[in-house]
């Protein structure tokens, strides 16, 4: 069984990660308060979903030239930095081409910082590189529980919601200030025809179009889930923003049993049954009619969401062909591609159905993930375990020997 060993770099890396999932999910439920803001459609304000995807396909795009260019530790705190320049440039942002600009900017830069963390986890402790990551996420998810609140808290305080998402820069600052570690830098890929790396596997491919799939729910979730909240279960627009955290706390819950049982199942196993977890819990929220219950659904759903990323992430950087920066890099697209398409077709069949029979395309989502999943884990059986004690013979008469006595 791998042993996580949790040294100082390990702790530098998963405050990284954890600052900016709180912009992450400090941005994630205001879409709603930024279409009542800037009297926009739901089509519009999911946009903003559509420019995290472009900021993270670009810095997908970009990612292995940057890598080789500035190294790994350079380029995680480059992304950091642009994280809190596109938070201070939200507070004063109050023109739709603005907030979609600063949501691209945010985005890339933490496409830049998360793709060199996982990149990092995974080198620095090897085989329990997917185990890492996933506490890494749950310490993320920690931060992630507190944004909504603080964020929903500041607009019902009448602080507005910037105020409560520009108080990340702090701890970058901080943490800038006091970190005196450094991250592994990767190792250079040597091929055969002289290209800069070799072509990625086709099990990688299968766990790429599951991040594609499940990121769209996380995406769905976080963006829209106020939305129904609001329209569907009677909740105000205050608490239907603060009450996205039950999500992230079902995320923490999830993600911290998740690190202990990938050391012991295979993840592919252990995402299947977290595939399972967030269906059951979205069919709980999504036929909910009062607050509670619904709440009670997001909860059980992130208990499943919060292993959807970490886990198909660790499962593509395993499937890398030892190349984990260009798979950290080719996962970015994964995630823009759900960022760009979920939300933004989800608000575009919301403004003509309803938010609420809009959110069906959830367990689309599911299902498509379980398919790729459900492959990959064929694919990657071991092989039967042959007793040595046992030899069969290729044609009767020929030879061979019978099982020991």
């Amino acid at each position: 069984m791998p042993r996580l060993v949790r040294d100082r770099l390990t702790w530098v890396i998963y405050l990284q990660l954890a600052i900016w999932c709180y912009f992450l999910y400090g941005f994630g439920p205001v879409a709603p308060l930024l279409r009542d803001e800037l009297h926009i459609s739901r089509t519009l304000a999911g946009l903003h979903g559509t420019g995290f995807a472009v900021g993270g396909i670009i810095g997908g795009a970009i990612l292995p030239a940057l890598t080789r260019r500035l190294g790994r530790h350079r380029l995680i705190w480059l992304g950091m930095a642009l994280v809190c320049a596109a938070a201070v440039g939200m507070f004063g942002a109050h023109h739709l081409a603005l907030t979609l600009t600063f949501a691209t900017l945010g985005s890339f830069g933490g496409a830049l910082a998360v793709n060199g963390i996982n990149s990092a986890l995974t080198d620095h402790h090897g085989a329990a590189g997917p185990a890492a990551i996933s506490e890494a996420n749950a310490a993320a998810a920690v931060v992630g529980l507190i944004a909504p609140l603080i964020v929903g808290a500041s607009f019902s305080a009448g602080l507005g919601w910037r105020t409560g998402l520009v108080v990340m820069v702090v701890p970058v600052i901080l943490l800038a200030f006091f970190a005196r570690v450094r991250a592994p830098e990767p190792i250079p890929v040597e091929t055969t025809d002289g290209r800069r790396h070799r072509p990625l596997p086709r099990t990688y491919w299968l766990a790429f179009a599951s991040l594609c799939a499940t990121g769209s729910i996380e995406v769905c979730l976080t963006l829209w889930g106020s939305d129904v909240l609001r329209s569907h279960a009677g909740v105000s627009a205050g608490v239907a923003t603060a009450a996205v955290s039950t999500l992230i706390a079902g995320m923490l819950a999830g993600r911290l049993v998740g690190g202990r049982m990938l050391l012991i199942f295979r993840p592919t196993r252990v995402l299947l049954a977290a595939l399972a977890m967030s269906l059951a819990g979205f069919l709980i929220f999504w036929g909910a009619t009062v607050p509670w219950p619904a709440m009670g659904g997001l909860f059980v759903c992130g208990l499943g969401v919060g292993l959807h990323y970490p886990l198909g992430i660790g499962l593509a950087l395993a499937h890398s062909d030892g190349q984990p920066d260009l798979a950290a890099a080719r996962a970015s697209f994964a995630v823009g591609i759900a960022f760009a398409v979920a939300p933004f077709a989800l608000g575009a069949l919301a403004d003509t159905v309803s938010p609420h029979k809009a959110f069906l395309l959830v367990p689309v989502f599911v299902a498509v993930s379980a398919v790729a999943v459900f492959r990959l884990d064929r694919a990657t059986l071991p092989p039967p375990r042959v007793d040595p004690a046992v030899v069969v013979p290729d044609k009767p008469g020929r030879g061979g020997s019978v099982e020991a006595p």
